[in-house]
Order: structure tokens, then C-alpha cells, then sequence
């Protein structure tokens, strides 16, 4: 399990310990882990890492790289543990994963040191301009996978936690936009759907029929409650 940082949105204490016997190894960045021993993980599954450093494990190459975000659970603990995002290396195969981070030259580094990426996977939801330092608005995802040299990008961070004042499909609908004007080839699969890294495809627009379904059932009980 690749673990980005210990924001609630990203780490459940629960959902760690119900996988914790079929998971073998647990990859984090530093200090993060300490929290999974703390909470019954046993230690010998967890792997902690700083940024640029990394492990082979079954032939593949796991590598925590830089993000620009912050981390803690509490009042109390702000920035005590690190965030990262990660790269991933399986023979020819080449994959990022960005965890959440706000729009830098990082990107542009990664890109140059472990590039290029045949598949990009970069948070573009719960964005504001208030806070474009630890949240990307989509034309940052854009040019973050731009950056990374990568081919397919997958927008994540998106249709599932209400973090922002955006409606929740917004994030689809102005990333495809933009990653057609530039040319990108962009892959948007269902929910909990398996998406194979070596031959993406382009998905369904999947958040649309949802929407519609939404806006009829909205339709049905507005007629219902409506005065005679």
C-alpha cells in the first residue's frame, strides 16, 4: 500500500487496519508510518521514506518524490510528518502518482530525474484561489503532467470528498477540456473501476449520467412536494 501524507481524506485509520492482514508492505513517507505502528500495524511491514529515496520490491521501483502540501491530524501536529508523492517503475512501464500538492517546478525536476511517464495520475479537485499552494485548479494539472513528460493523465482528487465550493463533477468537465486544446490524452475511469497502466483508455463520461440521473430525481421530488 503507497501511502501520500496523513490527511483524514487519505489516511483512515479503520481501512488501514482492516487491510493490514493482506497487505505485506506499507510504503510512506517519513513519519507517516510511525502512525500505523501506533495504531497495531506490525513494524515490519511498514517502509518509511524522504524524498528521492525509495525500494525494489518484486522487480518494481517505488520512489517518494517532492510535493508542495502539508500534513497532521490535529491542532497540534502541523507538518510533523512529510508528504510525497510517488513514482513508479515496473520494467518499461513508468507511472506517477502525485498525492495532493499544489502547482511547482517539482514537477518539472521529477519529470527531468525519472521521466518520462506513460501514465500520470494528478489531483485536480478541491481546489480554490484561496489556497493554490497545496491544491491544483486543472489547468495546473495540465501543465503538471506537461511537465512530468508524461502521455496519459488521469485526474484524481476529485468526485468524492466536498472539500471546496466547487460542484463535484466540475473537475472532469474543465480538465478534458483543457487536455484536448493541448493535445493530451486523457483517461477517466469509472469509480472502483481497474484501469490497465499499459493500455489506458479514454473511459466513459461517467459523472454526466450520474448528474442527469440526479437532476431528474431532484425534478420528481420537487413535483411531490409542490403545493396543490
Amino acid at each position: 500500500m503507497i501511502l501520500s501524507h496523513d490527511h483524514y481524506d487519505h489516511l483512515d485509520r479503520e481501512t488501514v487496519l482492516a487491510l493490514a492482514a493482506t497487505t505485506n508492505v506499507f510504503l510512506t513517507p517519513l513519519g507517516v508510518g510511525d502512525r500505523l505502528i501506533e495504531w497495531g500495524v506490525d513494524a515490519r511491514k511498514v517502509r518509511q521514506f524522504d524524498w528521492w529515496q525509495g525500494v525494489e520490491i518484486d522487480g518494481i521501483a517505488f520512489t517518494a518524490t517532492p510535493a508542495q502540501h502539508f500534513s497532521g491530524r490535529s491542532l497540534f501536529d502541523s507538518n510533523s510528518t512529510l508528504w510525497a508523492s510517488w513514482v513508479i517503475v515496473d520494467g518499461d512501464l513508468r507511472v506517477f502518482f502525485s498525492g495532493d500538492t499544489g502547482y511547482f517546478d517539482g514537477f518539472k525536476t521529477i519529470g527531468e530525474r525519472l521521466g518520462p511517464f506513460d501514465v500520470t495520475l494528478v489531483e485536480t479537485g478541491a481546489y480554490d484561489k484561496l489556497w493554490p499552494y497545496v491544491h491544483m485548479q486543472p489547468d495546473d494539472t495540465v501543465q503538471a503532467h506537461t511537465d512530468l513528460r508524461g502521455r496519459w493523465l488521469v485526474p484524481i482528487h476529485n468526485g468524492t470528498f466536498d472539500l471546496a465550493m466547487h460542484r463535484w463533477y466540475e473537475p472532469f468537465e474543465r480538465v478534458i477540456g483543457l487536455a484536448a486544446v493541448r493535445g493530451i490524452a486523457l483517461s477517466t475511469p469509472r469509480m472502483g473501476e481497474r484501469l490497465d497502466l499499459a493500455a489506458p483508455h479514454r473511459g466513459e463520461r461517467w459523472w454526466r449520467k450520474v448528474v442527469e440521473v440526479a437532476k431528474v430525481a431532484e425534478v420528481a421530488d420537487a413535483t411531490k412536494t409542490a403545493p396543490l
